[in-house]
């Protein structure tokens, strides 16, 4: 891997200050409950951000060797390099500004999702070039973010099917996003699901024919089968985290785990405060360990006060503020035996009865993606199971 393109370095060194710790084991059992859920709709793994922080080319690995047929990613960059790595089923990339190397992606057989006229024929313009390209049709049928908007569709079609007929492009597919999918019963999706047929009815009139159609992001795929179509397109759930936790797990394993080793413990007398501003004073006599891990690493600030750590086999409170480079935890009057060097728990799958990326995003309002995507600087990740050691999957190596 490169820095430049993730914020994780991949280290096969176990015994890092601060690591995230990937279950490529934890992916393949996703995948494959994911196409449980599927029925016969094909899955597409989208592995975009690095692998929503998880690392791009090992979860493409597993999640191609465990079900999934295609695989989903934002920009060009992140298909090339998925190419690069010798991955060579269907990438789909569909976030890319109209002057983008173009070129590049036809050349690696990568498909691309265009949203508007003026991005066809950047794409067209470009294939008159290097030869035929690969295309899908976004369509907004309502989240009004990317896509082709509703005005400029039919004329949008017209273009595509001259482009089609000039041999220019190759229409592969169609897709949309749900603006309300973690709320399976929300009446936009059913309002959003029309929309899209009509889209694919207007293209089929004009003479196009896609053969994969697609709406269903994760939430979709484990609660709306009627949004399956020909295939689903789940993301957050391939990395264990549930969709819609309300809804509870759908038997999903979180893959990732945070942790720190303790730099120090030491004693903290009654009334003395810790760290910056002293906004924790010490009800009494106290012991607390350092753990050499901030905000820097992926500790947000405002989790001050509203998270624990498991530590010496129990969930002790983090204490004082969260600083750029450590945080403190509160032993109590039960140090037991945590010495310097000991595994501390941040957030994992909770089977440790450590918290959760979820219980994070639940302290702090927020998602459980931005937790998981949010773990970087001096971190290290690294990967555990039957995959990473290598007699399921033996392509996977650290490539740093």
């Amino acid at each position: 891997m490169n820095s430049q393109h993730s914020a994780l370095r991949t280290t096969s060194v176990h015994d890092p200050a601060v690591e995230c710790i990937v279950d490529l084991d934890a992916i393949a059992h996703n995948v494959g409950v994911l196409k449980n859920f599927a029925g016969g709709a094909d899955v597409m793994s989208v592995v975009k951000a690095d692998g929503y922080n998880h690392g791009a080319i090992e979860v493409s690995h597993v999640a191609l060797d465990s079900g999934a047929s295609e695989l989903g990613v934002t920009t060009i960059a992140e298909a090339l390099r998925l190419r690069a790595a010798g991955i060579t089923a269907p990438i789909l990339c569909w976030l890319n500004p109209s002057d983008s190397d173009f070129g590049s992606a036809i050349e690696a057989n990568v498909e691309i999702g265009v949203t508007s006229i003026k991005h066809l024929h950047a794409v067209t313009n470009a294939a008159s070039d290097i030869g035929r390209a690969t295309v899908t049709v976004k369509v907004d049928t309502g989240l009004n973010r990317n896509g082709v908007a509703s005005e400029e569709y039919p004329m949008f079609l017209e273009e595509l099917a001259k482009a089609s007929r000039q041999g220019l492009v190759e229409l592969r597919g169609m897709f949309s996003h749900l603006a309300h999918a973690d709320e399976p019963y929300h009446p936009t999706i059913d309002v959003q699901r029309q929309r899209f047929l009509d889209s694919i009815e207007q293209a089929r009139a004009v003479g196009l024919d896609p053969q994969k159609v697609h709406l269903s992001n994760s939430a979709a795929t484990v609660t709306r089968p009627d949004l399956h179509f020909d295939m689903v397109r789940p993301g957050i759930a391939v990395y264990g985290l549930s969709p819609v936790p309300e809804e509870g797990t759908f038997g999903l394993r979180p893959a990732m785990t945070f942790r720190a080793r303790v730099v120090l413990v030491k004693k903290v007398a009654a009334g003395e405060g810790v760290s910056y501003g002293h906004d924790w004073i010490a009800p009494s006599d106290t012991t607390v360990a350092l753990l050499p891990a901030g905000y820097a690493d992926g500790i947000p600030r405002a989790m001050k006060g509203r998270y624990s750590v498991m530590l010496g086999g129990k969930l002790r409170p983090a204490i004082g503020r969260v600083c750029m480079d450590q945080v403190v935890v509160d032993l109590g009057d039960d140090p037991g035996s945590v010495s310097e060097g000991d595994e501390a728990w941040l957030f994992g799958n909770g089977d440790h009865g450590e918290q959760t990326a979820h219980d994070w995003a639940e302290a702090m309002g927020t998602i459980h993606y931005e937790v998981v995507c949010g773990i970087r600087g001096r971190t290290v990740r690294h990967y555990v199971g039957e995959f990473a050691a290598g007699s399921r999957a033996p392509s996977l190596r650290s490539t740093r």
